[in-house]
């Protein structure tokens, strides 16, 4: 139970159907705020403490908190400091352009994660997207993805419908380019697994590689360059980023 948002609610008077108008969510969104203490996405969290006349410190006081693990922090640095991202994931969407409902599946999907853990994880990957809403010098991000992972049911057809809606949004961005692999592309260098290559603002390179137990950040010279070939022959086999954003809306709609 999240005390500090109960007693707000008492003494401004809102219910939490009130507050879930006021800041645009689903009623039952505010209730798992309250009852199972979810740190909401940013926004909402602003939202919801000037609905309610408080600072965001006064009813989530450990938004501050790393949650993040600790083997993962060295790549969210990296991430949080890069001018130029280039992503490419052949099983899922990329985490800063996930949805809530979805990062939440694919976390859960699994089995592996005990809740509690689900939702810090969930918390940190939507915390982590803030650096491409940046209102000054957001980091550009190209992401290639493979057709099937527009097709594959992610938590059901409603999270999938929501998010390739969103995909589609996040695609009107200046700063954000999205190519799909369509499915008539035969045997490709991606398919040896996903990747993320980050550029600094002194040109110095990193990579992110993932696996079952965890990611490992690579800087070697010979690496990068791996990876960089890699990242060639994938974008040469997507379509255009429009061509791309028109495929994933017309998928969006079969997700009825």
């Amino acid at each position: 139970m999240n005390d500090l948002l109960r007693a707000a609610l008492h003494e401004t008077g809102h219910t939490l159907e009130s507050l879930a108008e006021r800041v645009g969510v689903d009623p039952k969104t505010p209730a798992r705020w309250l009852r199972e203490d979810r740190v909401p996405h940013p926004r909402h969290r602003a939202a919801a403490a000037e609905a309610l006349g408080r600072d965001i410190v006064d009813i989530w006081p450990d938004t501050t908190r790393r949650r993040e693990p600790i083997w993962f922090r060295p790549w969210q640095d990296i991430e949080s400091e890069a001018v130029l991202l280039r992503s490419y994931q052949s099983t899922v969407l990329p985490g800063l352009l996930q949805t809530e409902a979805y990062a939440r599946a694919v976390l859960t999907g699994g089995g592996l994660l005990p809740r509690q853990d689900i939702e810090r994880h969930v918390a940190n990957r939507l915390a982590r997207q803030a650096i491409l809403a940046r209102p000054e010098n957001p980091p550009r991000l190209a992401a290639v993805v493979d057709e099937s992972v527009l097709r594959r049911p992610v938590g059901g057809r409603a999270t999938m419908r929501e998010q390739l809606t969103a995909l589609v949004t996040a695609a009107q961005a200046d700063h954000v380019k999205i190519q799909v692999v369509p499915a008539t592309v035969g045997a490709y260098a991606g398919l040896n697994g996903p990747f993320v290559l980050a550029t600094a603002d002194d040109h110095q390179m990193a990579g992110y590689l993932d696996n079952q137990l965890q990611g490992t950040v690579v800087s070697d010279a010979d690496d990068i360059a791996a990876i960089l070939n890699v990242w060639e022959n994938v974008r040469a086999e997507a379509l255009s980023h429009w061509q791309s954003v028109d495929l994933i809306s017309e998928v969006a709609e079969t997700w009825t």
